[in-house]
This record gives C-alpha cells, sequence and structure tokens, in this order.
C-alpha cells in the first residue's frame, strides 16, 4: 500500500472521529433545549402593595410625570398615592370627596385620569356623585408634590341620573387628547325610559369632550369631528350610544382602540371595541341576544365577544390591552374579570380566543396600569393584585 493511501485513509478516520465527537459533545446542548422546550410558564396572583390596605378600591392611575406614582380610587371618597413600591407602607390622602359624596348603591368616586401634561398643568379629572340624582366630571389643581385641593374644582358636567345604579365611571384621555367618559343607561332594570337608544340624553354613551377649548355657556369644547354634531335633537357630546353599564374602559396604547366592558341584564355579558358613532344595541340586543323591540340588528355594532351568566358570572369588569414587558404570556391580549365569580380571563384580540388566567374568587372591581403598563387588579377585599410568572 502507498504512503498516499495509508495517508487518505487516516484523514477519513480522523473525520469521523471528529464528527462522532461533536455529536456526543452537542447532545447536552440538545437536552437543555428540549428540557426548556417542555417548561411551561403560569401565572399568579400576589398582593402587589402587602403592607397598604383599600376600602372599595375603584380605580388605579398613574400619571405621565416621570414619578412611577400610583394613584388609586376608593368609592367612599379618598384617592390615595404611593410609591409604586412593594415594600411601601405609607401613602398619601392626595384627594378627599367623602364629605361631598352620595355612595347610594353603585355610586361614589368612580373613575380618575391625568391631564396628558399634568407635569405642567397639574390637571386631573374626577367622575363622582355629589347627590343620588346626579354623575358629575370636575376637574381639580395639584401641582408638583402638593396634593389636590377641594377649593380647586371646577365642574365640567353634570349628568342627571335617574337612578343609583348604572353611573358608568370611567374617565380616559385617548391619543387624540380628548376626554372620553363612560356613562350609563340611568340605572333601574331594563332600562325602562329607553335612554341608551335616545341621543337626546347623555345616558347609555361614551361622551368625546375637548377640556383644553371651551364652548359658549359650557366648561368644555365639543370637538368638531364628533359623531352627530350638527344634527337635529341629537347632543353633540356622544361618540357612541347603546350601553347599559360600560363599566371600566381603556385605550390600547399600542393600536388606540377604545375597549370597555358592558354589564349585562340577565343574560349576557360584552365586550366591545368603542367607535365613532356606533350603536351597541342595548335595549334592543343584550349582547347579540333580542332583548326588545322587533329584533332588528341592522346598523348595530355586535360585540367583540360576549359570555353568558353561568358559573356565577354575572358581572364583567373591562380590563386593559397588557402591553407591559413582565408578563410575555399574555402579551398583546386584552384582559378583563366579573366582579361576581372572581375569574379573570386573556382574550385574543380579534375574539377568536379566550383563555382563563385565575379562578381568583376576589370581586375584582377594576383593573388598572403603571406607567410601565404592568397591570394590576382592583379587588373589593381591599387589595391590589398584580401577576407573576412562574415555571413549572
Amino acid at each position: 500500500m502507498t504512503m498516499k493511501r495509508i495517508s487518505f485513509i487516516a484523514t477519513l478516520m480522523l473525520l469521523f472521529f471528529l464528527s462522532c465527537t461533536n455529536e456526543d459533545e452537542g447532545n447536552p446542548q440538545t437536552n437543555e433545549e428540549e428540557q426548556v422546550e417542555n417548561e411551561t410558564i403560569s401565572l399568579e396572583l400576589t398582593n402587589a402593595f402587602p403592607n397598604l390596605s383599600f376600602s372599595q378600591p375603584l380605580d388605579l392611575q398613574s400619571p405621565n410625570d416621570g414619578t412611577d406614582r400610583i394613584f388609586v380610587v376608593e368609592k367612599g371618597g379618598l384617592i390615595k398615592r404611593f410609591d409604586n413600591d412593594p415594600a411601601t407602607d405609607t401613602f398619601d390622602i392626595f384627594l378627599d370627596l367623602s364629605g361631598n359624596l352620595s355612595t347610594e348603591s353603585e355610586q361614589g368616586v368612580l373613575g380618575l385620569d391625568f391631564h396628558p401634561n399634568f407635569s405642567a398643568n397639574g390637571f386631573l379629572y374626577v367622575h363622582y356623585n355629589p347627590n343620588t340624582t346626579t354623575s358629575r366630571i370636575s376637574r381639580f389643581t395639584a401641582i408638583g408634590n402638593d396634593n389636590a385641593e377641594l377649593s380647586s374644582e371646577l365642574v365640567i358636567i353634570d349628568i342627571p341620573q335617574p337612578e343609583t345604579n348604572h353611573n358608568g365611571g370611567q374617565v380616559a384621555f385617548g391619543p387624540d387628547g380628548l376626554l372620553y367618559l363612560a356613562i350609563g343607561d340611568g340605572g333601574g332594570a331594563g332600562d325602562t325610559d329607553n335612554n341608551a337608544q335616545n341621543r337626546s340624553n347623555l345616558l347609555g354613551t361614551v361622551l368625546r369632550i375637548d377640556v383644553d377649548n371651551t364652548d359658549d355657556g359650557l366648561n368644555y369644547g365639543i370637538p368638531s369631528n364628533n359623531p352627530f354634531v350638527g344634527q337635529a335633537n341629537v347632543r353633540p357630546e356622544i361618540f357612541a350610544y347603546g350601553l347599559r353599564n360600560p363599566w371600566r374602559m381603556s385605550f390600547d396604547t399600542s393600536t388606540g382602540q377604545l375597549w370597555t366592558g358592558d354589564v349585562g341584564q340577565n343574560s349576557r355579558e360584552e365586550i366591545n371595541i368603542v367607535t365613532s358613532g356606533g350603536n351597541y344595541g342595548w335595549k334592543l340586543f343584550e349582547g347579540t341576544f333580542c332583548f326588545s323591540g322587533d329584533c332588528d340588528d341592522t346598523g348595530l355594532v355586535p360585540p367583540i365577544f360576549e359570555y353568558d351568566q353561568s358559573n356565577a358570572d354575572r358581572s364583567i369588569t373591562g380590563g386593559y390591552v397588557y402591553r407591559g414587558t413582565n408578563l410575555a404570556t399574555i402579551a398583546g391580549k386584552y384582559i378583563y374579570g366579573d366582579f361576581v365569580s372572581g375569574r379573570i380571563w386573556a382574550l385574543e384580540l380579534d375574539g377568536s380566543g379566550n383563555e382563563e388566567l385565575s379562578s381568583s374568587g376576589l370581586n375584582v372591581a377594576s383593573f388598572g396600569t403603571d406607567a410601565d403598563n404592568e397591570l394590576y387588579i382592583c379587588a373589593f377585599d381591599g387589595s391590589i393584585y398584580r401577576f407573576v410568572e412562574t415555571s413549572n
């Protein structure tokens, strides 16, 4: 055998040996990858601020002022301010409306939002009931680290309320800088006065107003592109209508879409994406179920999702499209709950999939987000909760 042939065979043997060695060395890495793939991530509720307690918290907001502070609204009239730190054990009374308030039935302090330029002007807007027959949206002022004072109040709008339930309550600035207000149908049962389909009043609606400009006789302006401006016997503040009790409303910070939960009568709970001029059907329809009239759904906007009132699910609490960074498993999903059953779900944005995240057993009254768009849950047991990811 020639030396060249011996060298060629030796080279082949070396290459074979190296390829076997590389495969053997790669096996541990492959096993590690398989282990990661088999790992499951689950969500657990935890008390976000275990050293603090609240009385019937109904809203949680954080201003865009670079301070990372959290403000919690209590039904009974207090708005509490504290640092966004799980170890915090102190809070300030930022605003006290308890002496100027009706807390009958579903009334109280129901909503709060901060002006987009809050860091400069100190303006905040509060939805509350000064008496049993009125829903009031007022502006208060707090400059710097000062608390807001009652004396700074400017009443923006008063809305007559025939009953003490179905007040709605959310106050939310949109990406257009305008203020959106969620208003219930006036209460009682079955909307006996057909308020939600009667656009000559403000009940059963989402309103859109301009708080940076005023029209004659008003402490706000009517946006010129509101859908019913100039129509006879129609209130120009109305952005959308046909809602029963829109309980918790929020904007998707990524798409700008406006989401709301609408509490049903005795059959269906629904989630709507609210658009300009939309009629969401109440009291003609409860969700997609005919409730009254001729059952003609022409021109009505159906809910993107609905569920029936089974398993103790009786009262939807609208939430937020999650745009934080800590919970990858629910990124880009609409998170909402039910006040009665305490169940919390994650809905795909096209309504195609709905996953239960927790059977908490809590009275889930509201959701909120901090300055980083991380999600919190307000519960009537007096605590504020958040989800954490755990791996198995």
